[in-house]
């Protein structure tokens, strides 16, 4: 099993040498995985020779050959985090639906903003099968993710994430919130004494605080299903 840096390192190396025919410098590996130094780059690659996902070529600059790539619909180590929440991800090379027995079809009701809230839930628009393993108990939904601010917590845009409903949320927890009745936006809640934050997983954006009775939580993060094209 491969971490989230791990996979987002090899995936990064794979389509670069599929685009260029050379593999990326350690200073963009560096910068595309948003790490301090290139020693984390050092240790990942490690890490993956070991695994056997990469090989170095000898006397070559910048030679990295991906000698497998992993399996479809494996699930990945989570990222670690500030709060309890820890989210389930599910990965697919191509379409979002996974080919289980044990699975569940959530509809997906459209897309939830990561970054500047955008419009509330919208209606149905399509169904996205999902383990079951993930669930639990409750009703949930399906968002698509929009916007950058929750990267830290291991949420891009593209993903799909799990939503379990729910009008209530501990400090901490990853929810869907309906700011003022008219925006959706996927953030970390954390309560203020009176007042609520939310509160992004990216320090380009800011906290935002609310009046308790500007926010409604509609439900909390449970997972994520991501997709490689």
């Amino acid at each position: 099993m491969l971490t989230r840096k791990q996979h987002e390192l090899l995936m990064f190396i794979h389509e670069r040498i599929k685009e260029t025919g050379v593999s990326p410098s350690f200073d963009e590996m560096k910068e595309a995985l948003n790490l301090a130094s290139k020693s984390g780059i050092h240790r990942l690659i490690t890490a993956l020779e070991e695994r056997g996902f990469l090989r170095r070529l000898p006397h070559r600059a910048r030679a990295l050959e991906v000698t497998k790539l992993p399996q479809q619909a494996t699930a990945v180590a989570p990222p670690a985090g500030r709060g309890a929440f820890r989210p389930r991800v599910v990965e697919t090379a191509s379409a979002p639906a996974i080919a289980a027995n044990d699975v569940q079809e959530l509809p997906v009701l459209g897309r939830i903003a990561a970054g500047t809230p955008i419009e509330a839930i919208q209606h149905e628009r399509d169904r996205l099968c999902v383990p079951q393993s993930m669930l639990g108990a409750g009703e949930h939904y399906v968002l698509e993710v929009q916007g950058d601010s929750m990267i830290q917590a291991g949420i891009l845009e593209g993903d799909f994430v799990v939503v379990r409903k729910a009008n209530t949320a501990n400090s901490g927890e990853i929810v869907v919130a309906l700011v003022m009745g008219e925006e959706a936006t996927l953030k970390r809640l954390r309560r203020k004494g009176a007042s609520i934050a939310l509160e992004a997983a990216n320090p380009a954006y800011e906290t935002r605080i609310f009046g308790p009775d500007q926010i409604e939580v509609q439900g909390k993060l449970v997972g994520l299903i991501r997709r490689y094209h």
